[in-house]
């Protein structure tokens, strides 16, 4: 079975650059290719990379608490541009101030994201999403 492809990085102004080495080393080492592009990310940037490596999934960061303001309009963009269901994942401090999580996750699924993932989510539990979402075995 070939590799699944995912696209990471943290979006918008972002420059938290630790947890996204971090995701970077846990997903390779879980068995994915990964193209890493790093903080400050444009939609359009994961997008391009998404079609460039035909990735299986694009995964989100975003830890200054404007990623809903940052994700807004990614999914219909990513279906523009030809990746209509590609698996859309978000997490980190993605929204401004205290806000009740399962709101925030609402709100992100129907902005088009499939999973949703609060601060400090370990790795491992996206890890274990996308073997369930890609349908791979352990």
């Amino acid at each position: 079975m070939s590799k699944k492809t995912l696209v990471i990085g943290v979006i918008g102004a972002d420059v938290h650059a630790v947890g996204n080495k971090i995701l970077y080393h846990a997903f390779t080492e879980a068995g994915f290719e990964v193209v890493n592009l790093g903080v400050m990310v444009s939609q359009e940037e994961y997008i391009a990379a998404a079609i460039e490596s035909n990735a299986d999934a694009i995964v989100v960061s975003s830890l200054y608490g404007h990623g809903e303001l940052d994700c807004r309009g990614m999914r219909e963009k990513c279906d523009e541009a030809g990746l209509k269901g590609i698996l859309l994942y978000v997490g980190g401090n993605i929204v401004v101030g205290k806000q009740p999580f399962d709101e925030v996750e609402a709100r992100f699924r129907t902005m088009g994201f499939d999973r949703v993932f609060p601060p400090g989510t370990a790795p491992e539990t996206t890890i274990q999403a996308l073997k369930e979402d890609l349908q791979m075995t352990n």
